[in-house]
């Protein structure tokens, strides 16, 4: 094991988010997909996910959506100090004010409809689990893909959300779940059809990326996205040299000579010769 080298303050959390630095033998990828990831993994980190609470991923992972880690890191610190004391924060969450919850975790934005499914989803699992400890067990022991069926029946969550909580609690492997990064990304790239929604690219990076490598394809995905290949200015569009990943990227729906940028969905087909 070697020091992490994700940012504390990034996607997973690096070393205090539950997962570890961790190297895979080099090797000739099978897929395209598989030598993306290889490559991100070469310029960002590679690790292994699992270990965080289930119950605090979820919180987490609901007061990320729709907003940057900027806004909802704040929010999530600001909770756990008010709301997570010696009492299960599952019941803390699940008998709070929800005005007060929503003042609590007002930098992560949608506050008053985050709060309400924050308190909703406890009060769920509260019933149906006990609480944090049975939750935690059902997420790292259970069938994947009942934990997923599961996740997706509580409302305010969705499959990225339940896939992160599969990935960074559950520990499990062959995971990837698709934010807004990766969907841009995967289907720019070609590594997925251009029309494909969120499911169709997750099925098509499970199936092409080995199992161990998707969790941090996921997050050095999410860094390159941010750092690179933006949705509106890509570094491609200046210098085709800027991309790491140029000789492996269809490029649909970004168009150089032109500074044009598509949604990949919106590109014209190219006709095979």
């Amino acid at each position: 094991m070697t020091e992490d080298p994700e940012p504390a303050r990034n996607i997973s959390g690096g070393d205090s988010g539950g997962g570890y630095a961790e190297r895979f033998e080099p090797g000739t990828a099978d897929t395209r997909a598989e030598a993306v990831v290889d490559r991100l993994g070469e310029q960002y980190w590679q690790k292994s996910y699992g270990g965080r609470d289930a119950f605090e991923c979820l919180v987490r992972t609901v007061l990320s959506q729709n907003t940057s880690d900027t806004a909802s890191q704040p929010a999530h610190d600001a909770l756990v100090e008010r709301y997570d004391g010696d009492a299960d924060l599952v019941d803390a969450l699940a008998d709070a004010d929800q005005a007060e919850l929503a003042e609590t975790i007002s930098s992560a934005g949608l506050y008053n409809q985050k709060s309400e499914t924050l308190i909703r989803l406890a009060g769920r699992i509260r019933e149906e689990y006990g609480g944090e400890t049975a939750f935690d067990e059902f997420v790292r022991e259970g069938d994947p893909d009942e934990v997923r069926a599961a996740l997706l029946d509580m409302k305010g969550v969705g499959p990225k959300t339940a896939d992160c909580v599969l990935l960074f609690a559950g520990g499990r492997s062959g995971v990837f779940p698709v934010d807004t990064h990766v969907h841009r990304i995967a289907r720019r790239m070609g590594l997925a059809p251009a029309d494909a929604d969120h499911e169709g690219v997750r099925e098509a990076l499970e199936r092409d990326v080995p199992g161990e490598k998707c969790g941090f394809g996921h997050t050095a995905m999410i860094q390159f996205g941010r750092d690179t290949c933006s949705a509106r200015t890509p570094d491609c569009l200046d210098d085709p040299e800027a991309c790491p990943l140029g000789d492996l990227c269809d490029q649909v729906g970004v168009y150089p000579a032109t500074g044009e940028v598509v949604d990949p969905a919106e590109a014209p087909e190219v006709a095979d010769d």
